[in-house]
C-alpha cells in the first residue's frame, strides 16, 4: 500500500507530498516518490508552482515553454507570470507553450508545424522532476537540434543542481528531502537485499507492484 504524506516544508502555497518506498523509474531505483498529481491538475497549485520558479527567469529571455511530464498547466501559468507587465524582459510579449511527442525510440520529436517555435527561440524546459537529469539532458540535446537554444530548466522537485551545465530551478530539491536516493537498478541496495519494489512509477504516476 502506498501512503502519501505532505512534508512540514512548504514554500509559498505548495504542498510537497511524497511516498516512502522502493520504486522504478524509467532509469534508476529511488527511495522516495514525489507526488505532483495536484500540482499539474489543480489550478490553484499550478498558479503557485509558476510564481515560484517565474523568478528565475525574470532576466531571461524565453519564447516557448516546452513542458514535459503532463506539465502543460503549470506551464500556462508559467508563461503568464512571465509576460505580465512590468515583469522582467518577457513583459507583455507572447509566449509559446508546447507539449513534445515522441518517437517509437523515446526521442522527442517537433513535426513540421510546430518546429517554428523551436527553431531560433529561446526555449524553457519545464518538468516535474528532475531526478538522475537524462530526461533533461535528452530534450536539451532536442532543442539544439532543431535550432532552438535552452532559456533554462525549471522543475517543481529536483535532485541535482545543473542539466547539461544549465543550472536547474526547482521549488524543492534534494536538500527538502533529507535521505533521498536514487541508485541504478544494477547497484540498487534494495534489490540485493531482496526487498520487492513497491510501485514502479513515471510522470503520470505509480502503479503498485
Amino acid at each position: 500500500m502506498i501512503e502519501i504524506e505532505e512534508l512540514p516544508v512548504r514554500r509559498g502555497n505548495v504542498p510537497f507530498r511524497v511516498a516512502r518506498g522502493h520504486f522504478a523509474t524509467n532509469h534508476s531505483h529511488i527511495n522516495y516518490y514525489i507526488d505532483i498529481s495536484f500540482q499539474k491538475t489543480r489550478l490553484s497549485e499550478a498558479k503557485d508552482v509558476a510564481r515560484q520558479l517565474a523568478k528565475h527567469y525574470l532576466t531571461e529571455a524565453v519564447d516557448t515553454v516546452l513542458c514535459l511530464d503532463g506539465t502543460a498547466v503549470i506551464g500556462t501559468c508559467l508563461g503568464e507570470e512571465l509576460t505580465l507587465q512590468g515583469r522582467g524582459v518577457n513583459s507583455g510579449k507572447t509566449i509559446y507553450v508546447l507539449e513534445p511527442e515522441y518517437n517509437a525510440n523515446s526521442q522527442i520529436i517537433f513535426r513540421d508545424n510546430v518546429v517554428s517555435l523551436i527553431r531560433n527561440k529561446r526555449v524553457l524546459v519545464l518538468m516535474a522532476s528532475v531526478t538522475t537529469g537524462f530526461t533533461a539532458n535528452r530534450s536539451i540535446e532536442a532543442i539544439g537540434y532543431y535550432g532552438g537554444a535552452v532559456a533554462g530548466v525549471a522543475s517543481l522537485y529536483s535532485a541535482v543542481s545543473t542539466a547539461a551545465g544549465l543550472p536547474v530551478h526547482s521549488v524543492y530539491d534534494v536538500n527538502d528531502l533529507p535521505g533521498y536516493e536514487s541508485y541504478d537498478y544494477r547497484d540498487c541496495p534494495y534489490c540485493k537485499a531482496g526487498r520487492r519494489l513497491d510501485a514502479l512509477v513515471n510522470s503520470f504516476g505509480y502503479s503498485s507492484l
